[in-house]
């Protein structure tokens, strides 16, 4: 552990002190004068005194409590805490002292990368209350499906009180819409105790446009004259702005109890030091010691394999798979599933042997992008047929199983759980859901507008999308996103191939995967139809699938779907040796 990582700096929020007494910290280099305003009850609002530092840190050092209101006052403009754990309401006002303490994790070692079959929920959605408190009963049914991880989108505090969360403008706040800190914490709790490891999707690309105060306050934490598609850039380059994230990221593992994170779009995340802003936060969390392994699993539209390699990250998601999947099963070949829709059997077959499509070859309708990636193992690579932006960036935000049918989605179902990929779900795919999930915002005004426009405008490249886009700022757009609600009639028979499947996982794939891979052959036996063979130290996995082709059986399969005559089935058999 370097020293830095062992005594991070004080740029940002309060810490508790001695004697009752917090030091309050802001970053506000260019500032001349800033002063913290706190609100401490019945004595009313003070404007109190801060110093700044050499480095530009502003430091007041005052008596207050837990539950006390405060922000800052820089150059005469009120300002959240950017570094505000807790708001006493929206994002524009004040923010609350909250008493930072680590998750009570005792009992709980976490869970190996291998045996990870996630579902992908968004708070707001997951339920009709939209709570932590509400997600939290029904993680024991998930547990007992065969669901080992639940991946979080993000829900750090953002503007309105409904929308993804990609929007979001206060890193360290959960959204107050969701519940309190301690309501996510006893999410976690029950998680863990029901055997589920949970992860949180987070964003260091971006910040959303309402409430990003740090405009204000630190204009230099943004990189001046770049650009993400979402905003300005982030200026990783300056350690204070680098101790914002990377801190930011040690207090969702340690005092929120966290089992690892989902970083949002790391192509978007620019940073000219050594290490990578990536690598020094893998290195900054495993260094917490915690007992219990601390996953980081990325989304790279590169397709570059460095931050496996390095042992930085255990996985990313590999849209390659799904883009394959999805051409072949739609016929859609707009915009970037267009190289997907030249051959997508072939493209099927790459993903399942090799993980990524894409590996810096020239390809069709499409400039080559990322490197070699068929040296990492299976789990190295994150497969699936669905999820939030491939559902919900599609202008009715229609699930797959809506698009193609039932019979063809089991067979993408079983070939996803029963691969030696790591899988992922969307909330409700597992008893398969039918409703939409559809891109909503709680925005107001001008940037309201914004949106919408901005909706419409985004699916002029794809042709068979239509008309008439859902407005995304409608409450009924955000409440008919709920898959729980409206539960199809062939929920049970779902939830059972659902459970059979990831028992099967369980008991025979995983103890494959922490074994070394040794080699992997899937080669087409039809026009769409597959044959696969992954083998390993401990045995063999061998599978077959039809996808509109009938395919030739497996003698002694553990699992079967349909006949071998038949357009679509399936059939795996795991062997040990």
């Amino acid at each position: 552990m370097t020293e830095a990582a062992a005594h991070p700096a004080h740029f940002w929020g309060p810490r508790p002190s001695s004697g009752g007494t917090w030091d309050f910290a802001l970053w506000a280099p260019d500032a001349s004068a800033v002063a913290l305003r706190l609100d401490a009850g019945d004595e009313g609002d003070s404007d109190l005194a801060m110093r700044r530092g050499e480095d530009g840190v502003w430091h007041g050092a005052h008596a207050a409590r837990a539950g006390d209101r405060y922000g800052f006052v820089v150059d005469g403009t009120y300002v959240p805490d950017p570094a505000s754990r807790l708001q006493g309401g929206g994002v524009h006002d004040p923010s609350i002292l909250v008493e930072p303490a680590a998750a009570d994790t005792a009992g709980w070692t976490g869970r190996d990368w291998a045996e990870a079959a996630i579902l992908e929920i968004h708070v707001g959605t997951f339920t009709a209350e939209g709570t932590f408190a509400a997600a939290a009963r029904r993680l024991p049914d998930l547990a007992e499906t065969g669901v080992t991880v639940v991946e979080l989108m993000p829900v750090a505090q953002f503007a309105g009180d409904r929308g993804w969360g990609y929007d979001g403008v206060l890193p360290y706040a959960p959204h107050p819409a969701y519940g309190s800190p301690e309501d996510l914490k006893d999410f976690i709790a029950v998680a863990h105790r029901a055997g589920i490891a949970v992860l949180l999707d987070v964003v260091y690309n971006h910040f959303g446009p309402e409430g990003a105060y740090l405009h204000v306050t630190s204009p230099r934490f943004f990189g001046e004259g770049t650009h993400t598609p979402w905003g300005p850039a982030i200026d990783y380059g300056l350690r204070p702005v680098r101790e914002f994230a990377l801190q930011n990221a040690e207090m969702w593992v340690r005092d929120y109890g966290f089992d690892g994170l989902r970083l949002d779009a790391v192509h978007a995340i620019a940073d000219p030091g050594k290490p990578h802003l990536i690598t020094e936060m893998a290195e900054r969390l495993r260094a917490l010691d915690l007992g219990r392994p601390v996953h980081l699993v990325t989304e790279d539209e590169r397709n570059l394999p460095d931050f496996q390699d390095e042992g930085t990250a255990v996985a990313t998601w590999n849209d390659d798979y799904h883009h394959a999947v999805h051409a072949l099963t739609t016929g859609e070949a707009d915009s970037y599933y267009a190289p997907f829709a030249v051959d997508p059997m072939a493209d099927l077959v790459t993903a399942l042997e090799r993980g990524q499509v894409d590996e810096g070859q020239q390809r069709p309708k499409g400039e080559p992008r990322g490197a070699p990636s068929g040296h990492l193992p299976p789990t190295a690579f994150l497969h699936a047929n669905q999820t939030h932006d491939q559902i919900g960036n599609r202008a009715q935000g229609d699930r797959l199983i809506a698009l193609i049918g039932p019979e063809p989605m089991r067979v993408l179902h079983a070939l996803l759980l029963t691969s030696p990929y790591i899988p992922m779900l969307f909330m409700g795919e597992e008893i398969g859901a039918r409703t939409p999930f559809r891109f909503f915002v709680g925005f107001e005004g001008d940037l309201a507008e914004a949106v919408r426009k901005g909706r419409a405008e985004e699916f002029k490249a794809f042709a068979s999308f239509g008309e008439g886009v859902p407005d995304p700022v409608a409450r009924d757009t955000f409440s008919g996103s709920r898959p729980y609600d409206h539960p199809p009639e062939d929920t049970e028979d779902w939830r059972a191939l659902t459970r059979s499947l990831l028992r099967h996982r369980a008991e025979k794939v995983v103890p494959l995967l922490k074994t070394r891979r040794i080699e992997a052959g899937v080669g087409q036996t039809g026009p769409r139809a597959l044959r696969a063979l992954w083998r390993f130290e401990a045995g063999q996995i061998e599978t077959v699938a039809a996808l509109g082709t009938p395919y030739d059986p497996i003698p002694g399969a553990d699992l079967t779907q349909g006949a071998p005559g038949d357009a679509y089935g399936f059939a795996t058999k795991v062997t040990f040796t």
